[in-house]
């Protein structure tokens, strides 16, 4: 990281200060604005983050506007084409693609880590027998601290990797447990001899009365959304993961924190948004033109969902690798004979060839595709955004030990811009 600096002036009062201005490998530089209180006495002012560099960091880079996703300096194309979720896990966790011994090494540990505490499991006898799986992830994932405290010192790099570890094993079990739960099945208890998205597939589907083999299909197609959700540089909830664990919180609970804020329909939410919209159009009796026109119309609240993206100004590089993933699976199933995917293929068509959406840059986004996929593959509603919060887990704990090791590491305090009452004096 080169750094240079400028100089920035008040104009009123003469006043200047030096800032430095720190340019990393890829991405537009930053001011460090560090003395800028000091020197000339202001604060910037930055809603939502949306100009502010919160931190530095090795892990993941975007550009938004050259449609770029790079894990580690890899391009997003190239690991979802070639590599799988775990090899992936271990490049975002170290910095490096694993060799065959490393790459063997990680599988085996994270699969003999998959069973959890028979305590935990009891843990879920205290929500009620409706309870959204993101309420019980949520609560349980930060509950683990009760159970796994011998390596919770996160000082120590060992006790780091360990709690890594478990909590990449372990996000799979207990996100399968909530949907059972919610079913009232049987918990079904991992088994070390599947791969992550094959004992994923198992535990949620399969019953103790039956067998159970996941669709190769199935897995191939999971396998690639947790590829394209593993990170994203600092989106909303992989900032609340640093912030948390900027007060020096223990690892699973900062993972809880990151769950909570996924769990928003802005953010982890939106792919379920999409397969409600595309329910509601098939029922409501309006052709899908009216709907095209209302969200062409700039005076009518509804959006189409599932379209454009806050940071790419461009296709979404992950939408065009699940795109493929997407049809591949649904000609498999026969999208011809299911209104709903038909649907939204002819809601794509549009999209790609409309001048308007063109013009505005609103194509269709990685969450578009993946809530179709999770759909067809017979996933629940309720349980996109758990799956999206155990993809994410791996680029929550990258940042986490990134963090840990960071000599810039301070508490996370943000500034404000006060608009309230001026000092005034408590009636007499």
């Amino acid at each position: 990281m080169s750094e240079k600096t400028v100089t920035v002036s008040d104009d009123t009062t003469g006043n200047k200060v030096q800032l430095a201005l720190h340019e990393g490998t890829h991405g537009a530089p930053c001011f460090d604005i560090g003395s800028l209180h000091e020197g000339l006495g202001y604060f910037t002012y930055d809603p939502g983050y949306v100009c502010t560099a919160s931190c530095s960091s090795a892990i993941t880079y975007i550009d938004g506007d050259e449609g770029i996703l790079l894990y580690r300096g890899y391009p997003i194309e190239q690991l979802a084409e070639k590599s799988s979720y775990l090899e992936v896990c271990y490049l975002l966790l170290y910095g490096e693609l694993p060799d065959q011994r490393q790459k063997e090494e990680f599988e085996y540990i994270i699969s003999n880590h998959t069973m959890v505490n028979e305590g935990v499991r009891r843990f879920y006898e205290g929500f009620r027998y409706d309870a959204h799986p993101m309420a019980i992830l949520v609560s349980t994932i930060g509950a683990l601290s009760a159970f796994y405290h011998d390596s919770l010192d996160i000082t120590n790099p060992r006790h780091r990797e360990i709690s890594a570890f478990r909590l990449i094993a372990k996000m799979p079990t207990i996100a399968a447990d909530s949907y059972k739960y919610s079913l009232g099945q049987p918990f079904i208890y991992p088994l070390n001899a599947l791969g992550y998205v094959e004992n994923f597939l198992r535990m949620m589907f399969a019953v103790p009365a039956e067998g159970y083999q996941p669709n190769p299909t199935f897995v191939r197609a999971l396998e690639i959304i947790f590829i394209l959700h593993a990170d994203h540089e600092q989106n909303a909830s992989t900032s609340t993961v640093r912030l948390a664990s900027s007060s020096g919180a223990n690892p699973f609970a900062s993972i809880a924190a990151g769950i909570a804020s996924l769990w928003g329909p802005a953010h982890g939410g939106a792919n379920e948004a999409v397969i409600q919209m595309l329910e509601e159009m098939l029922n409501s009796g309006v052709s899908l033109e009216d709907y095209i026109a209302r969200a062409k119309d700039k005076d009518d609240s509804f959006r189409l969902m599932g379209f454009g993206h806050r940071v790419y100004k461009n296709y979404d590089p992950r939408a065009k690798i699940i795109r493929q993933v997407c049809n591949d699976l649904l000609d498999e199933l026969g999208a011809e004979n299911q209104p709903l995917f038909e649907l939204a293929r002819r809601l794509e068509q549009i999209a790609l060839e409309d001048d308007y959406f063109i013009e505005k840059r609103l194509y269709p986004n990685v969450d578009f595709y993946s809530g179709i996929i999770l759909r067809a593959m017979g996933i629940p509603l309720n349980m996109f955004t758990v799956i999206f919060a155990m993809a994410r887990t791996v680029g929550w704990i990258a940042h986490w030990m990134e963090m840990m090791v960071d000599p810039e590491l301070r508490i996370g305090r943000p500034r404000q811009l006060y608009t309230g009452k001026g000092q005034r004096d408590y009636p007499e």
